[in-house]
């Protein structure tokens, strides 16, 4: 592997991202988790009670070697799920509070900061956990409870479709996912919001979805490299990179520009990736050792992003203060090294050097010519101020019936415009009712407009 780009700016800082796979509740009846179990390690034929699960957390069932793992994957922190809404937020209560935020400052006097990759569960034909479906249910839910938390944010998270439709299961593909396509246009045209900062369902990407992520987001926090690959094959669903392969990816802590051919190297491609592991999870899941590694590359003066994850399905309370337990212990290891609770975007601008100050934010313009002649495009786009991050902004129509499409731009010679004809090869204008355009730069700073085609 090419040696890997470090920002240098002597920062001694880490910045701790937490990013919670936001997923609403989660449901799991006794026979789903011994369904989970085969599919994780090819446990089957046991009697599905109460005493064999408790036999197998212990580790009092032969499973050929696969004991301890099998036993970790059933801790009791693994198996306890925030199953309705409220629950989830009895616990958003408790963690979102200023003195569990405040139990352990960070070295700037801040609390704890949580980034929120809201999922949207749409296009699902099985739903036997109970996940709460609709566009924008998750999303709406997290953006009520933010309009008075500050600190945190929103952002994006997606479960490729699988190929049966079921809501508890995550494929690979973008390409087979057209449901990725309609989610952002909603997201533009209905909340006038797009996401700056992703993260992979699963942990898991491909060349379709490597792609995708280069044409419209700058960051992407999905890495969860270990120093150790083989770690991976201690599963079925990890083994010989099924998911959430990135055994190829720096596991130092740095961030890297992407391979176009294969994320897991660096390359040319235009998104920083971060690496970010689980909490108390089965798998890549960050220890002392790694929180310390973490600290002594910042004390080399490369400012260092920690990604951390979990669900929100779980107890977010217990993870937050075995993080703070790890933190404080670098810490005292490294007390030249500053810490900082961080908002994503925040993270990777501290971490690439990029330029805090965001008074010259990105600026478009949209111009609605609704009685062209032949020759004269419909919309134009034109860049005002900054630089759009990929080729093209992102282009959302809403029709009647509420159906909404995503199309690409046509291009100018200029570089900073982009036009749209409205006619029969792609959509007349009379069936459109709602235009929405969103970009990012690479900074992360986010651009939405849209435009009622009848006012």
């Amino acid at each position: 592997m090419t040696k890997l780009q470090t920002p240098k700016n002597d920062d001694k800082t880490v910045y701790i991202t937490h990013v919670i796979d936001t997923e609403g509740p989660l449901f799991e009846p006794l026979e789903a988790t011994f369904a989970r179990l085969e599919d994780m390690f090819g446990v089957q034929g046991l009697s599905e009670t109460r005493q064999t699960l408790e036999a197998l957390r212990e580790g009092k069932v032969d499973l050929g070697g696969s004991e301890k793992a099998v036993a970790e994957a059933l801790s009791g922190h693994l198996l306890t799920y925030n199953g309705t809404w409220d629950q989830i937020d009895r616990m958003l209560d408790r963690i979102m509070s200023e003195t569990f935020r405040m139990q352990f400052p960070d070295s700037f006097g801040g609390g704890w900061v949580y980034n929120w990759h809201c999922l949207d569960h749409v296009g699902f034909a099985y739903n036997p956990r109970r996940r709460d479906m609709g566009y924008h249910s998750v999303f709406d839910h997290y953006s009520r409870r933010l309009q008075t938390e500050s600190q945190d944010a929103l952002h994006f998270h997606f479960h490729p479709m699988s190929t049966y439709r079921d809501a508890h299961r995550c494929a690979t593909s973008f390409v087979n996912s057209p449901e990725l396509y309609e989610i952002l246009c909603r997201r533009i045209i209905e909340r006038k919001w797009f996401p700056a900062v992703f993260r992979a369902g699963f942990q898991t990407e491909r060349p379709d979805s490597n792609l995708f992520l280069e044409q419209w987001i700058p960051f992407d926090i999905s890495n969860m490299a270990v120093d150790d690959p083989t770690e991976f094959d201690k599963s079925i669903d990890f083994k010989n990179g099924r998911s959430g392969d990135w055994r190829m990816a720096p596991a130092d802590w740095s961030i890297y520009h992407p391979d176009h051919d294969n994320y897991q190297l660096e390359g040319n491609c235009r998104r920083w990736i971060a690496r970010c592991l689980n909490v108390m999870n089965r798998i890549a899941s960050i220890d002392q050792p790694e929180m310390d590694k973490a600290f002594a590359r910042a004390q080399k003066g490369q400012p260092t992003l920690v990604g951390v994850t979990g669900h929100d399905f779980r107890n977010l309370g217990t993870e937050v203060e075995f993080l703070t337990g790890l933190i404080r212990q670098a810490s005292e290891k490294y007390p030249d090294v500053k810490f900082k609770y961080c908002e994503a975007t925040e993270a990777f601008r501290h971490v690439t050097g990029a330029n805090l100050n965001t008074s010259r934010s990105l600026e478009l313009s949209l111009k609605l010519n609704r009685n062209p002649s032949d020759d004269v495009p419909n919309l134009e786009i034109k860049t005002v101020q900054g630089k759009v991050f990929g080729p093209q902004p992102f282009l959302a129509i809403e029709m009647g019936g509420r159906r909404f499409i995503h199309d690409n731009l046509d291009f100018s010679t200029e570089g900073n415009r982009w036009y749209y004809a409205f006619h029969t090869d792609t959509l007349p204008l009379d069936d459109a009712r709602r235009i929405g355009v969103a970009a990012n730069d690479a900074q992360g700073n986010t651009w939405v407009e849209v435009i009622d085609v009848n006012k």
